[in-house]
């Protein structure tokens, strides 16, 4: 199989989730904005391509179908590529923690654009301090421990027993919240042992390990959803959680 990611250049965004799991699994696939620019992503958002119309990428183009949200893709490459347990309960349970993550992904991005995704950081710099002060105090410690329940709950090796889409998704969620909030994950890390040592173990499997040591992994930056704003991770004003 064959596959086709359309994401976005410059950034990891919400495209990572579904490049991680490709890496992975060692699957075919082209990176098609990367070689043909982001032109080619176009015809598709205009309705201009056969498939289903997508809002947005990140979509993938498989069995001449166009699936789109990073969520749904995994769920759609997840048996295909053997990164989730078989069985509809264990799926719908993958599914189920995928979204959740895309919920913090959401509310990460708002901490830095509270507003509106239209106009610039700078442009709403007071207001993305309270979001982020709420983020960093309220809402990672919730959405962070929850998962660390569930990996607890599943043994801590793996969030659904055996290796996931998921597993590799915390992973991201975590190296990304590492760079965007170090202070705040510094002060959580004692909270969240299981998730720590998930995430050091995805980092050794060998296709991930090769994959974070090429040129196709980009670097974290400020153009993407997981940005370092030192002001918003509680400190270069003086101020302390």
């Amino acid at each position: 199989m064959q596959y086709q990611l359309y994401y976005w250049t410059g950034i990891q965004g919400r495209g990572e989730f579904v490049r991680l799991a490709l890496e992975d699994a060692g699957a075919d696939y082209t990176d098609v904005a990367r070689e043909a620019g982001d032109d080619a992503i176009a015809p598709f958002l205009d309705g201009a391509r056969d498939g289903a119309r997508p809002f947005a990428p990140p979509f993938l183009v498989a069995e001449g179908q166009v699936v789109a949200q990073a969520a749904n893709i995994l769920h759609f490459l997840g048996p295909r590529l053997d990164l989730v347990p078989e069985g509809e309960a264990a799926r719908l349970q993958a599914l189920q923690l995928q979204l959740t993550i895309a919920d913090l992904v959401t509310e990460i991005h708002d901490s830095h654009h509270p507003i509106a995704s239209a106009e610039y950081y700078e442009d709403q710099k007071d207001a993305a301090r309270r979001r982020a002060a709420d983020l960093r105090q309220h809402r990672l410690p919730k959405f962070l421990g929850y998962f660390e329940q569930v990996l607890a709950r599943a043994g801590g090796q793996h969030i659904l027993h055996r290796h996931s889409y998921v597993d590799l998704s915390l992973f991201q969620l975590v190296r990304g919240l590492d760079y965007a909030y170090p202070r705040a994950m510094q002060t959580l890390a004692p909270k969240i042992p299981h998730l720590r040592k998930l995430e050091a173990r995805i980092a050794e499997r060998p296709n991930i390990a090769a994959y974070l040591a090429s040129e196709r992994r980009l670097a974290f930056n400020t153009q993407g959803i997981f940005r370092h704003y030192p002001e918003l991770d509680g400190g270069t004003d003086g101020s302390e959680d």
